[in-house]
């Protein structure tokens, strides 16, 4: 399970212990410890669509806290711009990175960068490679498990570090018991996982979906043992104290990030 941390009365984050035991700085923060006012309050590092907005300082700011907590205060945060999808954004080495890439997925193999992906229900998965080479940040809703975000970020870390095991680590996001989704979005789980989709039906013909149970299987399936992926049962609709929540908020939320970097 994930350990819940917090540097000096600041920033609030979750951390996996098998990451940390190879000493690869991550995060999965919370909304604890920041400088943002409500509805963003407080440790916010993205705004919704429209208005009201969270001004960029206040981001800043709260990207420096969390990364002076991590010890990584010297490093260029990488993101994306999140689209639902398959696509992962490869930094390359002495290249400049296109922050307005389309894309779920961010790797990152130099010492100075932090891969990264924000999230407000949708489930962030952590990859690294277990030497601390090569590392992943990975944005995954339920149409992003579809579409296979994650066995192929693993498939992009294994042909980087090939012979080196990897590490999966799934942060807070949305439960199965708050996640409602239409008989539809049933049938497209029940089509990819078969007998094993993580789903339950409800009598009016809707049914809930375990997003961590469905990566969870996914990363079985490609060959991750069981004692190297990390979970956690924190739901970011029910821990309103902890978390945003794109569903439980309406739209008018704050946004958690997931950070992760390679060892130096």
């Amino acid at each position: 399970m994930l350990l819940r941390r917090q540097s000096g009365g600041l920033p609030v984050w979750y951390e996996s212990p098998l990451l940390a035991a190879v000493e690869i700085p991550h995060a999965f923060t919370t909304r604890i410890g920041g400088v943002s006012p409500p509805p963003f309050d407080t440790l916010n590092f993205g705004n919704p669509a429209g208005t009201p907005q969270d001004p960029p300082e206040n981001l800043g700011e709260n990207y420096r806290r969390i990364q002076s907590a991590l010890q990584v205060a010297d490093r260029t945060v990488l993101r994306v711009h999140q689209m639902h999808g398959c696509t992962i954004a490869v930094a390359a080495p002495n290249e400049p990175f296109n922050i307005h890439a389309h894309a779920d997925a961010v790797i990152v193999t130099q010492p100075d960068q932090l891969a990264s992906v924000r999230i407000a229900d949708c489930a962030p998965v952590l990859l690294a490679a277990e030497n601390g080479t090569a590392v992943a940040a990975v944005h995954a809703g339920w149409r992003g498990v579809v579409a296979g975000i994650v066995p192929r970020a693993v498939e992009q870390l294994r042909a980087i570090s090939p012979n080196v095991n990897l590490i999966a680590a799934i942060g807070p996001c949305i439960g199965p018991a708050a996640f409602e989704v239409g008989r539809e979005v049933l049938e497209v789980f029940d089509s990819l996982f078969g007998d094993r989709a993580p789903i339950a039906r409800d009598p009016n013909g809707k049914g809930r979906v375990d997003l961590r149970a469905a990566i969870q299987l996914q990363l079985q399936k490609i060959g991750f043992p069981a004692d190297k992926i990390d979970s956690t049962d924190r739901c970011t609709f029910t821990h309103s104290e902890e978390f945003f929540s794109h569903r439980r908020d309406h739209g008018i939320t704050g946004r958690m990030v997931a950070l992760i970097g390679t060892v130096n």
